[in-house]
Protein backbone atom coordinates (compact mmCIF):
# COMPACT_ATOMS: atom_id res chain seq x y z
CA UNK A 1 0.00 0.00 0.00
CA UNK A 2 1.41 3.36 -1.02
CA UNK A 3 1.71 6.62 0.85
CA UNK A 4 2.38 10.17 -0.18
CA UNK A 5 3.36 13.33 1.62
CA UNK A 6 2.04 13.92 5.14
CA UNK A 7 0.24 17.13 6.04
CA UNK A 8 2.76 19.63 7.38
CA UNK A 9 2.46 20.03 11.19
CA UNK A 10 0.79 17.42 13.32
CA UNK A 11 -0.28 15.31 10.32
CA UNK A 12 0.10 11.62 9.67
CA UNK A 13 0.47 9.96 6.31
CA UNK A 14 -2.81 8.93 4.73
CA UNK A 15 -3.17 5.74 2.74
CA UNK A 16 -4.78 5.03 -0.57
CA UNK A 17 -5.23 2.35 -3.19
CA UNK A 18 -5.94 2.74 -6.89
CA UNK A 19 -9.60 2.86 -7.90
CA UNK A 20 -11.41 1.92 -11.11
CA UNK A 21 -9.06 2.09 -14.05
CA UNK A 22 -9.43 3.74 -17.42
CA UNK A 23 -7.51 3.12 -20.59
CA UNK A 24 -6.29 6.63 -21.23
CA UNK A 25 -6.37 7.53 -24.90
CA UNK A 26 -3.82 9.70 -26.65
CA UNK A 27 -4.58 13.37 -26.91
CA UNK A 28 -6.70 15.58 -24.69
CA UNK A 29 -8.94 13.62 -22.31
CA UNK A 30 -12.56 14.76 -21.86
CA UNK A 31 -13.28 14.33 -18.13
CA UNK A 32 -16.59 14.91 -16.39
CA UNK A 33 -15.97 15.15 -12.65
CA UNK A 34 -18.79 15.36 -10.11
CA UNK A 35 -18.22 16.26 -6.45
CA UNK A 36 -20.97 14.81 -4.29
CA UNK A 37 -21.62 15.41 -0.59
CA UNK A 38 -23.00 17.83 1.97
CA UNK A 39 -22.07 21.27 3.33
CA UNK A 40 -18.28 20.84 3.33
CA UNK A 41 -18.40 19.70 -0.27
CA UNK A 42 -20.47 22.81 -1.04
CA UNK A 43 -17.82 24.93 0.70
CA UNK A 44 -20.20 26.40 3.26
CA UNK A 45 -18.48 28.96 5.48
CA UNK A 46 -15.57 29.79 3.18
CA UNK A 47 -15.45 33.59 2.78
CA UNK A 48 -13.71 33.13 -0.58
CA UNK A 49 -16.48 30.85 -1.82
CA UNK A 50 -14.04 28.19 -3.02
CA UNK A 51 -14.22 25.45 -0.40
CA UNK A 52 -11.90 22.49 -0.83
CA UNK A 53 -13.57 21.58 -4.13
CA UNK A 54 -12.78 24.89 -5.81
CA UNK A 55 -9.18 24.72 -4.65
CA UNK A 56 -8.75 21.16 -5.90
CA UNK A 57 -10.28 21.97 -9.29
CA UNK A 58 -8.01 25.00 -9.63
CA UNK A 59 -4.98 22.76 -9.08
CA UNK A 60 -6.20 20.08 -11.51
CA UNK A 61 -5.80 22.07 -14.70
CA UNK A 62 -3.51 20.14 -17.03
CA UNK A 63 -2.72 20.41 -20.78
CA UNK A 64 -3.73 16.76 -21.30
CA UNK A 65 -7.24 17.08 -19.86
CA UNK A 66 -10.42 18.98 -20.68
CA UNK A 67 -12.06 19.02 -17.25
CA UNK A 68 -15.71 19.82 -16.58
CA UNK A 69 -16.36 19.89 -12.83
CA UNK A 70 -19.70 20.00 -11.00
CA UNK A 71 -20.21 20.62 -7.27
CA UNK A 72 -23.32 18.79 -6.04
CA UNK A 73 -22.85 19.36 -2.33
CA UNK A 74 -26.17 19.82 -0.46
CA UNK A 75 -26.09 21.18 3.06
CA UNK A 76 -27.58 18.76 5.60
CA UNK A 77 -27.45 15.66 3.41
CA UNK A 78 -26.93 12.28 5.06
CA UNK A 79 -25.51 9.31 3.19
CA UNK A 80 -29.11 8.14 2.64
CA UNK A 81 -29.95 11.46 0.97
CA UNK A 82 -26.95 11.07 -1.31
CA UNK A 83 -27.95 7.49 -2.18
CA UNK A 84 -31.40 8.76 -3.16
CA UNK A 85 -30.19 11.51 -5.47
CA UNK A 86 -26.75 10.62 -6.76
CA UNK A 87 -27.65 8.74 -9.94
CA UNK A 88 -30.35 11.17 -11.11
CA UNK A 89 -28.11 14.20 -10.50
CA UNK A 90 -24.76 12.84 -11.61
CA UNK A 91 -25.49 10.99 -14.82
CA UNK A 92 -26.77 14.06 -16.72
CA UNK A 93 -23.47 15.78 -15.90
CA UNK A 94 -21.53 12.91 -17.44
CA UNK A 95 -23.52 12.90 -20.67
CA UNK A 96 -21.14 13.08 -23.60
CA UNK A 97 -17.99 12.85 -21.47
CA UNK A 98 -15.53 10.08 -22.31
CA UNK A 99 -14.27 9.80 -18.71
CA UNK A 100 -16.69 9.76 -15.79
CA UNK A 101 -15.30 10.50 -12.34
CA UNK A 102 -16.98 10.87 -8.97
CA UNK A 103 -15.49 12.48 -5.85
CA UNK A 104 -17.57 11.52 -2.82
CA UNK A 105 -17.58 12.87 0.74
CA UNK A 106 -20.42 11.77 3.05
CA UNK A 107 -21.09 10.80 6.64
CA UNK A 108 -20.82 13.78 8.97
CA UNK A 109 -24.57 14.28 9.03
CA UNK A 110 -24.96 10.55 9.65
CA UNK A 111 -23.02 11.03 12.88
CA UNK A 112 -24.96 14.15 13.86
CA UNK A 113 -28.41 12.66 13.18
CA UNK A 114 -27.87 9.20 14.63
CA UNK A 115 -27.68 7.07 11.50
CA UNK A 116 -26.33 3.67 12.56
CA UNK A 117 -22.83 2.62 11.60
CA UNK A 118 -24.18 -0.38 9.69
CA UNK A 119 -26.57 1.76 7.65
CA UNK A 120 -23.92 4.38 6.93
CA UNK A 121 -21.48 1.71 5.74
CA UNK A 122 -24.14 0.15 3.54
CA UNK A 123 -25.10 3.48 1.97
CA UNK A 124 -21.48 4.20 1.07
CA UNK A 125 -20.97 0.67 -0.25
CA UNK A 126 -24.09 0.91 -2.41
CA UNK A 127 -22.91 4.11 -4.08
CA UNK A 128 -19.43 2.71 -4.69
CA UNK A 129 -20.74 -0.56 -6.10
CA UNK A 130 -23.25 1.12 -8.39
CA UNK A 131 -20.66 3.61 -9.63
CA UNK A 132 -17.99 1.02 -10.30
CA UNK A 133 -20.55 -1.18 -12.05
CA UNK A 134 -21.29 1.75 -14.38
CA UNK A 135 -17.61 2.33 -15.18
CA UNK A 136 -17.27 5.43 -13.01
CA UNK A 137 -13.98 5.98 -11.17
CA UNK A 138 -14.55 7.03 -7.54
CA UNK A 139 -12.38 8.96 -5.08
CA UNK A 140 -13.58 9.20 -1.47
CA UNK A 141 -12.68 12.11 0.83
CA UNK A 142 -12.98 11.17 4.50
CA UNK A 143 -14.56 12.89 7.49
CA UNK A 144 -12.97 15.79 9.34
CA UNK A 145 -12.78 16.32 13.12
CA UNK A 146 -14.99 18.67 15.14
CA UNK A 147 -14.34 20.61 18.35
CA UNK A 148 -16.38 18.10 20.38
CA UNK A 149 -14.38 15.10 21.70
CA UNK A 150 -17.50 12.92 22.00
CA UNK A 151 -18.57 13.64 18.43
CA UNK A 152 -15.00 13.00 17.32
CA UNK A 153 -15.06 9.50 18.78
CA UNK A 154 -18.03 8.70 16.57
CA UNK A 155 -16.52 10.48 13.58
CA UNK A 156 -13.28 8.54 13.96
CA UNK A 157 -15.15 5.22 14.14
CA UNK A 158 -17.11 6.02 10.98
CA UNK A 159 -13.97 7.23 9.21
CA UNK A 160 -12.31 3.89 9.94
CA UNK A 161 -15.40 2.07 8.67
CA UNK A 162 -15.39 4.11 5.46
CA UNK A 163 -11.72 3.37 4.93
CA UNK A 164 -12.50 -0.34 5.26
CA UNK A 165 -15.41 -0.15 2.80
CA UNK A 166 -13.15 1.59 0.27
CA UNK A 167 -10.20 -0.74 0.83
CA UNK A 168 -12.34 -3.81 0.16
CA UNK A 169 -13.26 -2.35 -3.22
CA UNK A 170 -9.92 -0.86 -4.23
CA UNK A 171 -11.31 2.66 -4.03
CA UNK A 172 -9.06 5.61 -3.30
CA UNK A 173 -9.75 6.94 0.22
CA UNK A 174 -8.21 10.00 1.88
CA UNK A 175 -8.11 10.01 5.68
CA UNK A 176 -8.79 13.59 6.76
CA UNK A 177 -9.54 12.80 10.41
CA UNK A 178 -6.14 11.78 11.77
CA UNK A 179 -4.11 14.50 10.05
CA UNK A 180 -6.49 17.25 11.23
CA UNK A 181 -7.62 16.17 14.70
CA UNK A 182 -4.41 17.46 16.27
CA UNK A 183 -3.77 20.26 13.81
CA UNK A 184 -3.69 23.69 15.46
CA UNK A 185 -4.70 25.63 12.37
CA UNK A 186 -7.69 23.37 11.69
CA UNK A 187 -8.97 23.62 15.25
CA UNK A 188 -8.42 27.38 15.35
CA UNK A 189 -10.30 27.81 12.09
CA UNK A 190 -13.28 25.87 13.44
CA UNK A 191 -13.23 27.83 16.70
CA UNK A 192 -13.25 31.12 14.81
CA UNK A 193 -16.11 30.19 12.48
CA UNK A 194 -19.63 31.52 13.16
CA UNK A 195 -21.12 28.05 13.76
CA UNK A 196 -17.95 26.45 15.19
CA UNK A 197 -18.61 23.52 12.87
CA UNK A 198 -17.48 24.50 9.38
CA UNK A 199 -13.95 25.65 8.50
CA UNK A 200 -13.04 28.90 6.86
CA UNK A 201 -10.44 29.66 4.24
CA UNK A 202 -7.53 28.01 6.08
CA UNK A 203 -9.44 24.84 6.93
CA UNK A 204 -10.71 24.29 3.43
CA UNK A 205 -7.18 24.82 2.19
CA UNK A 206 -5.99 22.01 4.47
CA UNK A 207 -8.62 19.59 3.14
CA UNK A 208 -7.64 20.49 -0.42
CA UNK A 209 -3.98 19.88 0.42
CA UNK A 210 -4.78 16.42 1.75
CA UNK A 211 -6.79 15.54 -1.34
CA UNK A 212 -4.13 16.77 -3.75
CA UNK A 213 -1.27 15.01 -1.94
CA UNK A 214 -2.84 11.63 -1.29
CA UNK A 215 -3.44 9.85 -4.55
CA UNK A 216 -5.17 12.53 -6.60
CA UNK A 217 -2.80 12.57 -9.59
CA UNK A 218 -2.44 8.78 -9.49
CA UNK A 219 -6.23 8.44 -9.56
CA UNK A 220 -6.39 10.81 -12.52
CA UNK A 221 -3.38 9.17 -14.16
CA UNK A 222 -1.59 12.48 -14.48
CA UNK A 223 2.19 12.76 -14.45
Amino acid sequence: MSTEHPLPAHGEETYFTPSAEFTVADGVRDIGMVFLGASQTAGYGDPKGLGWVGRVVARTQHPDIDLTAYNLGVRGDTSADVVARWAAECHPRWKGRSEKRLVLSVGMNDVLTGVTMARSRLNLANILDEAKGAGIAVFVVGLTPTLDPEVNRRVEALAQAQADVCSRRGITYVDCFRPLVGHDQWMADLAASPDRAHPGQAGYGLIAWLVLHNGWNDWLQLS
